[in-house]
């Protein structure tokens, strides 16, 4: 069966797709492919076994990473936690696969990456010599239960006490997607990326996102003393709310506003019919993360990266490889120094 290739951001029918598939998430979506190009030069490509000017029945969508530093690839997708292929028939799916792979053995194309949300149902380990690059833990809220019920199942101690703690306090909240809460949102984002000894993504990234993605996006913040204490930026696609990103000032964690903004998102996704509360995924060892997203009642979702050929070395492990060998040293940097830093390094990563 011919294997077919379509521009994401100008065939109508992509668009289309993304409406009909259970599967589409905001990471699929132009507004995110826009957000991919704009800032990092990738360039976006869909695979099916749909042919030209016919109804698009299937999908596998990839941005082309160009590196020296990590190699070139196909991934589906970067900066996204999960992309799921958007398939009906598993034949189709593994058509493009075996595409793929002789392709990449060829040596004329990149190294291929997937991270699909289901990927065990999917049986790569079986079917294909794709294998495991990582493993993550992907935290999903069930917003079905009414909202008394996912109330009083919050942890007391870690989350119900901090929330009432900030309806004693005098924390002041902004939500939307201003320049001004943008630059409070960057400004927390480089205070917890340098306290957890990393760089930070660049301005651009979240600029790009905010306009691309418009009322998909949101940015919360509160506010203590007219100082910004915490901000989460999320997003939203059909039925699905997204935690993407967190920040905060780490002298303000008493006020509890993290949990605050949290739960202010999660009232939101279920008042505007929302099915389910994306957290995102954590490492494996970081089991503070782990513990933190469980106290909202996430369900632990297994989440698994999938490489083709196999290696050893993950482009992601260029970040952890700073925080390790030089995590001291990045601390230390000006502001300046270390959004340089982000700015130079995440287009290698995607």
């Amino acid at each position: 069966m011919p294997v077919y290739q379509l521009d994401p951001l100008r065939d109508g029918r992509w668009v289309e797709l993304l409406e009909r598939h259970e599967g589409a998430s905001i990471f699929h979506t132009r507004g995110w492919l826009h957000c991919l190009q704009e800032t990092y030069g990738y360039e976006p490509f869909v695979l099916t076994t749909s042919p030209p000017h016919a109804e698009l029945t299937n999908g596998l969508v990839f941005c082309r990473v160009k590196s020296w530093l990590s190699g070139d690839r196909m991934v589906s997708l970067p900066f996204a936690d999960h992309c799921e292929p958007l398939f009906e028939r598993t034949g189709d799916f593994f058509t493009i696969i075996d595409w793929l792979s002789r392709e990449s053995s060829r040596g004329a194309r990149r190294r291929v990456e997937l991270r699909p949300r289901g990927g065990d149902g999917l049986d790569l380990l079986r079917h294909t010599q794709f294998r495991v690059a990582q493993k993550f833990h992907l935290h999903v809220l069930d917003l079905r239960p009414d909202l008394h019920e996912l109330s009083s199942s919050l942890d007391r101690d870690s989350v119900q006490r901090r929330l009432r703690r900030v309806e004693r306090g005098n924390l002041v909240y902004e939500e939307g997607n201003s320049p001004n809460l943008l630059k409070q949102f960057y400004y927390l984002q480089v205070l917890t990326r340098r306290r957890h000894r990393l760089p930070p993504q660049p301005l651009q990234w979240f600029v790009n996102l905010l306009h691309a993605l418009r009322d998909h996006a949101k940015i919360r913040v509160v506010s203590f003393g007219g100082a910004p204490v915490a901000s989460i930026l999320t997003l939203r696609y059909k039925e699905a709310a997204v935690f993407k990103y967190g920040c905060s000032d780490a002298r303000y964690h008493h006020l509890g506003g993290v949990p605050f903004l949290l739960w202010e998102a999660i009232r939101e996704a279920k008042h505007t019919q929302a099915k389910t509360f994306d957290m995102g995924r954590s490492d494996p060892d970081n089991a503070g993360l782990i513990a933190f997203k469980s106290h909202w009642g996430a369900v632990d979702v297994p989440l698994s990266y999938w490489q083709y050929p196999p290696s050893s070395v993950s482009p992601m492990s260029l970040i952890s490889g700073i925080r390790r060998l030089g995590g001291r040293l990045v601390a230390l940097l000006p502001d300046s120094m270390l959004i340089f830093l982000g700015k130079t390094l995440y287009k290698h990563v995607g």
